[in-house]
């Protein structure tokens, strides 16, 4: 029997608590039977909360040294953009398993075996990459036109200077001016720009009056810190 490993990804806690993760090893066990290799229970990787647009990620540097040492025969993966997200990336590894003598399956792609296979590989792989930079895109154009249309991304609690208004039935969460914080805030201003005070002298300055930070009021000990 040969021998292989299994690497699984996921990029989002989302998909870790949906436990995709979990999915991806189930269906590529009953694929490493069906193709007749023996997978080992710590020869299965699972990288969680990791991009696939960063190469260097723990479980694929295990798979990875188990290649070079010429332990396993192949790696078993749920499909390319598992591997990776990024086109070049997906090809250095590919490379490196192949000089190694180790087979790289994929249950949502055909084995490469051929030229028009190893076409259509690189072809996921190129859109993979393009869907990523799509996403990527829509986010930023999308947070842009937000913010000029004076709409503010709230996810969390306000920064210093501003109340967290919640959201209503009627109306989107927004920031609230805090006119007592905003006063503090014109301070610092002042004292930098006109009074030339340094980033350490400011923050002697608002220790000595003890002003507190604005989620630790219940903590008089710690105030504001610049820097």
């Amino acid at each position: 029997m040969k021998t292989a490993a299994i690497y699984t990804r996921v990029s989002s806690e989302q998909q870790k608590e949906n436990k995709t993760i979990g999915s991806q090893v189930d269906e590529l066990l009953h694929f490493a039977e069906e193709q007749g290799y023996v997978v080992p229970e710590e020869y299965i990787f699972r990288d969680e909360g990791y991009s696939g647009a960063v190469l260097v990620r723990p479980g694929l540097e295990k798979v990875r040294d188990l290649s070079c040492e010429g332990q396993i025969q192949a790696v078993l993966i749920y499909s390319p953009d598992r591997l990776s997200r990024n086109y070049a990336y997906q090809v250095v590894l590919m490379d490196e398993f192949a000089s190694c003598g180790t087979e790289v399956l994929f249950i949502n792609s055909p084995k490469a075996d051929t030229p028009e296979e190893a076409l259509l590989l690189q072809f996921q792989g190129m859109i993979s990459e393009y869907e990523r930079a799509i996403i990527k895109e829509r986010s930023r154009r999308g947070k842009r036109f937000k913010a000029k249309s004076g709409v503010v991304s709230v996810l969390c609690g306000a920064p210093y200077g501003y109340n967290y208004i919640k959201k209503t039935e009627g109306a989107a969460a927004y920031y609230e001016i805090n006119e007592e914080q905003a006063l503090v805030i014109r301070e610092v201003f002042r004292l930098y720009a006109e009074e030339f005070f340094s980033i350490g002298a400011i923050t002697k300055q608002l220790n000595t009056r003890k002003i507190p930070t604005t989620g630790i009021r219940n903590n008089p000990a710690t105030y504001i810190v610049i820097g």
